[in-house]
């Protein structure tokens, strides 16, 4: 497989890009926990196809101490017994975020509640922001058909 253009060699995708990572960067340090950042990253990637993120953001958690056996389980978070409770309201609050156009109704009230009782305000715009944030990203790689398997944990700095 071979992308349909060299995106990230264009001097207007830089110009997008830079706009995007600053937004990411601003999410990155942000108060929500890194562990839930990658989990996030890596399930709205797997709902919207996107194998360059999923590649990228599973191998940046294993560096950073996540076990196989959870990250093999994100994709199945509902029937696993390995995630907080905090992490189970991020990626239930992902998963509907990220299907916008699949369900209707949008993000729930029920999860909207769930996701608030454990996190704060800072988090939870956090977290709104990443799930908008890693869908532009997967967005910009499943149009473009960016090849998964290749990227090196801290390639992008």
């Amino acid at each position: 497989m071979e992308s349909r253009l060299n995106y990230f060699g264009n001097p207007l995708a830089a110009k997008v890009l830079k706009h995007i990572n600053s937004a990411g960067k601003a999410v990155s340090d942000s108060p929500l926990p890194a562990v839930i950042q990658e989990l996030v990253k890596i399930r709205a990637s797997q709902i919207n196809g996107c194998g360059f993120c999923t590649d990228m953001h599973t191998k940046d958690a294993a560096l950073a101490g996540e076990t196989s056996q959870r990250l093999n389980l994100v994709a199945a978070w509902r029937e696993a017994t390995v995630f907080t409770e905090a992490e189970r309201a991020a990626l239930e609050l992902t998963e509907q975020g990220t299907r916008i156009a699949d369900a209707a109704a949008g993000v729930t009230d029920v999860v909207w509640a769930n996701a608030a009782k454990h996190f704060d305000e800072d988090e939870l715009v956090a977290l709104i922001s990443l799930i908008a944030v890693i869908n532009a990203y997967n967005r910009i790689n499943v149009i473009n058909q960016q090849p998964a398997g290749d990227y090196q944990p801290g390639q992008f700095g």
